[in-house]
């Protein structure tokens, strides 16, 4: 299946280049290097407001390209926002409205709904944003964390990727961070060896390898930190162990009931802050390397997460490791705490240090990647996507956008099946068991505390017939009643 899928692509670039030749250019074409952070929070830099988690490389890079104050991922989980990253696709188009392969409702507390089955595997039919590269000559990697597909043969290495590191079928990483890493796609480092390093170490090799050659590349580095098990970095950990102490209260979280479970409302949890310095540290070895192979200025660098940080679990005897106040909720939710994320880009010719405003969100990358690399749009393949590059020229323009978030599926972060949508200031949330809405402004509210669907029903009613006219066009399903099913 795989061979028959990269023939076809081959015969469509064959057949493009011939038809157009190459797209016309005075300068190299840029280097891609897109990171993307597992559970990332959107309050979890120092450029973003963290004070109790450091990040000075992450924060340079932000001086030095557009940090975009409104992204948002595709989804408030992981596997359909990688889903919409690769496709350019809404997850409620490709099928997968899950992590992968999803929590059993039977797990869920007391569910009234049977939640809709979705697909547990990327289809090979979708073209990815690394196959579009691959077809105009870029070398294509990948290192981290996939979980996109259960079986082999879905995975990156059919997905358009040359070189897999790490990439199976787990969400979170099988041995944990420190080797034996238990990774049928990672080979065991020596004892005490740390997975965040070690995937950094891959894709300098690949850096080093393609400094050698002519042809761009595509370099996706996800990494499987700061998803759970928390497991904080040697290096690091004293230092922050130290800083709590020297917190109020030493640091004790605060908490707030959301549902039936309760949100941290403080950052003080010292592995995790040190899982955080890692990650930024490594970052800054990837800039190094950038800059030593004398490819910085011609690379674009595309910082992310994949849903809202872990700030929400449903137990008393459960503290979750992050907090993004002033956003509610977290990971696995609706509410901006689970969907707002950081993204930063930096680009050849961009301005430096602007902050952007403009609403963003997963599917946009696609496109946006292949205009800023200056090759053809796939119009046919990124349908819900649109290109950032005009707010990268100009990161003062705001214009309106409408996003949806379609998640009918039980959390273990005590969400219940649900969407939301935000068109401009308003944010509708509905939740389907009690089929109640609910809807902020954001303009005013961002902490989603003060519910105005009682005084302004019309808005409500309006946004809520959208939302559900979005969710159809993509093919969207629903819960059902217990019983019904």
């Amino acid at each position: 299946m795989a061979c028959q899928k990269y023939t076809l692509l081959l015969l469509a670039a064959f057949g493009f280049l011939c038809a157009t030749g190459p797209p016309a250019r005075s300068e190299p074409p840029p280097n891609v290097l897109f990171i993307l952070v597992d559970d990332l929070g959107w309050r979890d830099l120092g450029s973003y407001g963290s004070t109790f988690y450091e990040t000075p490389h992450l924060d340079r890079l932000a001086a030095t390209g557009i940090r975009f104050t409104d992204a948002y991922a595709a989804h408030p989980v992981c596997s359909p926002t990688r889903a919409a990253i690769m496709t350019g696709k809404d997850p409620t188009r490709v099928g997968i409205t899950d992590w992968i392969p999803g929590m059993p409702t039977e797990r869920a507390e007391d569910p009234q709904l049977v939640s809709p089955e979705d697909i547990h595997n990327l289809p090979l039919e979708e073209l990815t944003i690394a196959e579009a590269f691959r077809q105009q000559g870029y070398r294509t990697f990948f290192a981290g964390k996939w979980h996109l597909g259960e079986t082999p043969e879905y995975w990156p290495e059919h997905q358009g990727f040359e070189i897999n590191k790490g990439g199976h079928d787990r969400g979170s990483p099988p041995g944990g961070y420190y080797a034996p890493y238990e990774n049928p796609r990672l080979e065991d480092g020596p004892e005490g060896e740390y997975l965040t390093d070690r995937l950094t170490t891959e894709a300098i090799r690949f850096m080093e390898q393609a400094s050698e050659r002519t042809d761009p590349f595509f370099l996706f580095l996800s990494f499987y930190t700061v998803h759970t098990p928390i497991q904080g970095c040697a290096r690091y950990d004293e230092h922050y162990r130290e800083k709590k102490l020297k917190l109020p209260g030493e640091g004790k979280p605060a908490m707030r009931r959301e549902g039936l479970g309760q949100t941290r409302l403080t950052q003080s949890d010292p592995e995790y802050a040190a899982m955080v310095r890692c990650m930024d540290q490594n970052v800054g070895r990837l800039l190094k390397e950038l800059k030593h192979q004398q490819l910085y200025e011609n690379t674009v660098i595309v910082f992310t997460s994949d849903n809202g940080g872990l700030t929400t679990l449903p137990a008393e005897r459960n503290i979750a490791p992050t907090a993004v106040i002033p956003l509610r909720a977290g990971k696995g939710w609706a509410y901006e705490g689970g969907i707002r994320v950081p993204l930063i880009i930096k680009a050849p010719g961009i301005q430096k240090g602007k902050v952007s405003a403009q609403p963003v969100t997963s599917m946009d990358f696609y496109p946006t990647l292949l205009e800023l690399a200056g090759l053809p749009s796939q119009n046919q393949q990124h349908v819900d996507g649109k290109s950032l590059v005009p707010y990268l020229k100009d990161p003062a323009k705001v214009d309106d956008r409408t996003l949806v978030w379609h998640y009918p599926h039980y959390h273990g972060s005590g969400w219940r099946p649900g969407s939301a949508i935000r068109a401009g200031r308003w944010k509708l949330v509905e939740f389907y068991e009690e089929t109640s809405v609910e809807l902020y402004d954001l303009s005013r509210d961002l902490n989603e505390e003060h519910d105005l669907a009682g005084k302004y029903p019309d808005t409500a009613a309006a946004l809520r017939e959208q939302m559900h006219e979005y969710i159809k066009q993509r093919g969207g399903r629903y819960p059902v009643r217990r019983g019904q099913d």
